[in-house]
């Protein structure tokens, strides 16, 4: 009997997908069958990149079917291998060129104010997602896909993070929840992802594990850098152990609450107020700031209340987060508006900022501001404050050369 498999999505809503279905024969060399819109300008370049990633495996007999929706390369590459994959044992790999964009490294305490989940089977949100300028772009491959199409989205964002361009962005990966999301590594790692999110955190042993298996890819591909984590506490138990989870490695950048499951595992409804949340999340501040790390908010799910989303951003930024989730890009500029310093934050820091410049200059050991001691993580802070309104047009940043 001859092996066939399918992959990819296909129907009247899909855009920027495709739909392959491939059979493997014993002889006849390879057909290809192409449905496009699009067929009479690229339909000849779309069977020769399909020709040449069945050669690339060495398949020499087959019959494949694309039901074309306007997919770019990479989706194209990537539901072909998940389709072959399917029925072929193979480690090996159609790797797309890496953009020179998406070589780049983050640092573990660059801003993240917000970070905006995209479905991991989903191309058409991805490639234009970096124009609306989030701090983050996660592609997910947790709770936005569906089980059976979870091995086909790794194939996809693997694809994507050598070859979209997210625009600066920090490029994360939600995986999936320990054990399976362990495997989800191998299509990250040595594929230029900066950090991994780890959904359902609820003891260190969770990123050890996760640490395991990313040093033993880093050393396989040669990778020098930190990749960072951020671990997702939804759940009690993950509440009470946060600081654990906080601590449990040197590349955790950031402690991040999930509230959809964390009040359901309570056994309450979340609510706009946020009540039934206090605690978790200032139990999740308070472990972030006492591992030196970024607290993240959950994400905020009504994506048409603009005047809610600010003032939950409000009551996020007055309990200590420093930023949170989105849903829609309409979220973003709500979000790193709220986030952003104030006139009077701004005004402190730079009193402390010039303290600590005087005080420097004197060569003592000390800072004070009037008759008040300032302590190392307060001018820290007071100068992280003076970047971000520097970064996000609110001083100048030629402020205190005068």
């Amino acid at each position: 009997m001859n092996k066939q498999s399918s992959a990819g999505n296909r129907g009247p809503g899909v855009k920027s997908d495709c739909y392959v279905e491939l059979e493997l024969l014993p002889y006849g060399g390879i057909e290809t069958e192409l449905t496009s819109k699009v067929k009479a300008l690229y339909g000849e370049s779309i069977k020769r990149l399909a020709n040449e990633i069945l050669e690339d495996f060495g398949i020499k007999n087959a019959k494949l079917n694309i039901e074309d929706s306007g997919a770019l390369d990479f989706v194209l590459a990537a539901r072909i291998e998940a389709a072959i994959k399917k029925i072929v044992d193979t480690n090996h790999e159609y790797l797309l060129p890496v953009i020179e964009e998406n070589k780049s490294v983050s640092a573990k305490d660059q801003f993240r104010f917000s970070r905006l989940y995209l479905p991991g089977n989903s191309p058409k949100l991805m490639i234009n997602a970096g124009i609306h300028y989030p701090n983050g772009i996660i592609l997910d491959l947790e709770d936005s896909v569906a089980p059976d199409k979870k091995f086909e989205a790794r194939f996809i964002v693997r694809n994507a993070l050598r070859a979209v361009n997210f625009y600066g962005a920090e490029r994360m990966v939600r995986i999936n929840q320990i054990p399976e999301g362990l495997d989800d590594l191998r299509y990250l790692i040595p594929h230029h992802v900066n950090l991994i999110l780890v959904p359902k955190a609820e003891e260190a042993e969770d990123i050890l594990q996760v640490n395991e298996v990313i040093d033993i890819l880093k050393k396989e591909h040669g990778i020098n850098h930190p990749i960072w984590l951020m671990p997702i506490i939804e759940s009690a138990k993950g509440v009470m152990h946060a600081y654990e989870i906080a601590s449990a490695a040197g590349n955790v950048a950031s402690l991040a609450i999930g509230l959809e499951d964390y009040t359901a595992d309570i056994g309450t409804r979340r609510t706009n107020k946020g009540d039934e949340s206090f605690f978790a999340r200032s139990m999740v501040v308070n472990a972030a700031r006492a591992a030196g790390i970024q607290p993240i908010d959950s994400v905020f799910s009504d994506v048409s209340d603009m005047e809610a989303l600010a003032k939950n951003v409000q009551t996020s930024k007055g309990l200590g987060f420093d930023g949170m989730g989105c849903i829609h890009p309409r979220q973003i500029a709500v979000i790193h508006e709220n986030f952003a310093p104030g006139e009077a934050e701004i005004e402190k820091a730079k009193k402390i900022v010039l303290a600590f410049k005087e005080a420097e200059a004197k060569g003592l050991g000390v800072v004070s501001l009037g008759s008040k001691m300032i302590d190392p993580p307060v001018v820290k802070r007071a100068q992280n404050t003076i970047e971000l309104a520097i970064n996000m047009g609110k001083l100048d940043k030629n402020w205190g050369n005068g």
